[in-house]
């Protein structure tokens, strides 16, 4: 099926599984801001926000993750940066 993601110059041992966007498989209409936990997997180690390649979320909810990050930064629920 369409899974998996290939480009032309890939041999078919190094596709791999395309994710599924989180928020959208489990019927989450917003990203909240006040749930930190779930906003730290989506930060990379050095707290910045994570691409799409690496979450796997699709555009409306990776601009609601950045929307949230952000202003659970400002509430000083996580961290501007990282040690």
């Amino acid at each position: 099926s369409n899974d998996y993601i290939s480009s032309k110059n890939s041999p078919i041992y190094l596709l791999k599984k395309k994710k599924r966007c989180y928020f959208c498989l489990n019927n989450v209409k917003e990203v909240d801001y006040k749930n930190p936990s779930l906003l730290l997997r989506l930060l990379s180690n050095e707290a910045k926000i994570a691409a799409r390649r690496r979450t796997g979320l699709c555009a409306k909810h990776q601009r609601g993750l950045s929307t949230a990050i952000k202003r659970a930064r400002i509430m000083a629920l996580l961290p501007f940066v990282s040690r």
